[in-house]
């Protein structure tokens, strides 16, 4: 600026030049070192400050206890609510009307929406909770139409959800996961589904739409569940398993489809067997 001073050829037209380089008060802020510049509106006309305790953004009708921190990057948008203690980490989006309990962490580049999160969860890097879930039909006229996806996903207390999890919001019911439920990284979990408390889900397992669980399943590495089905509580499934039918019993099962853990192991057994005697004959 002294440089560019020292060519102006008078003292006002100095002065009229250092106004012009000084940027509007209401220009974006810089955080976590990008721009928040945004094409919407309401940043630029003030609808969003700074939130003092870490340093990320808040919409001002959000409603946010002094304790709750909100990092750098991070977004909360309208009507939605932050319990005494919670964090927000860099990147995560807490979308309008969404509320979030007590002591609950949301770590890096997580996206809350359509959704209430419980107290004492804690949500890792980078999962999505209440996103339209998968719903179309196919009219007379051969056109794929979007079903409504218009409800919500509820997550209880003492929850985790690992990275990458997605979680979808309801259409006819909501989505809930009940208390102290422990969810691994890249797991799918469809619109209407119902999952009890106490149940242990391991990475890329996928639930289709309108499952219900109990309370206690454990599920293994990559279990499919399909729609509509009803799973009893404290059922195991082993890794890589089926669900195409509903389980009635507590007990261990495993295998395509899924079968009572016995039944599964003799199938096994039975078609090594026979793939032996048949590779003799040949």
């Amino acid at each position: 600026m002294a440089a560019v001073l020292r060519r102006t050829g008078s003292p006002k037209a100095a002065a009229s030049l250092f106004r012009r380089s000084v940027p509007p008060r209401n220009a974006a802020r810089f955080l976590g070192g990008a721009s928040a510049a945004s094409s919407d509106a309401g940043v630029c006309s003030g609808e969003f400050v700074p939130w003092p305790n870490g340093g990320g953004i808040l919409h001002r009708t959000a409603s946010v206890d002094p304790t709750a921190v909100v990092m750098p990057g991070a977004v909360v948008h309208s009507g939605a609510v932050l319990g005494k203690d919670v964090v927000v980490g860099s990147g995560a989006v807490v979308g309008p009307s969404v509320s979030v309990g007590q002591s609950t962490r949301i770590w890096y580049n997580v996206v809350l929406s359509n959704c209430s999160v419980g107290e004492f969860c804690t949500i890792h890097n980078g999962a999505c909770i209440g996103q339209d879930g998968f719903g179309f039909f196919v009219g007379e006229d051969g056109q794929v139409k979007k079903k409504p996806q218009m409800l919500h996903a509820k997550i209880r207390n003492h929850v985790e959800i690992g990275a990458n999890t997605c979680i979808d919001r309801g259409s006819w019911r909501d989505t809930l996961i009940g208390d102290e439920t422990k969810i691994d990284n890249l797991v799918q979990i469809a619109h209407n589904v119902v999952i009890g408390k106490c149940c242990m889900i391991c990475g890329q397992v996928g639930i289709a739409g309108s499952a219900t669980l109990g309370d206690y399943v454990t599920l293994g590495g990559r279990v499919a569940i399909r729609d509509h089905v009803s799973i009893a509580s404290k059922v195991r499934l082993a890794a890589n398993s089926s669900v195409t039918k509903d389980i009635q019993k507590p007990g261990d099962y495993g295998g395509f489809p899924a079968v009572p853990i016995n039944e599964w192991r003799r199938q096994t057994a039975n078609l090594r067997i026979f793939t032996k005697k048949d590779g003799d004959r040949r």
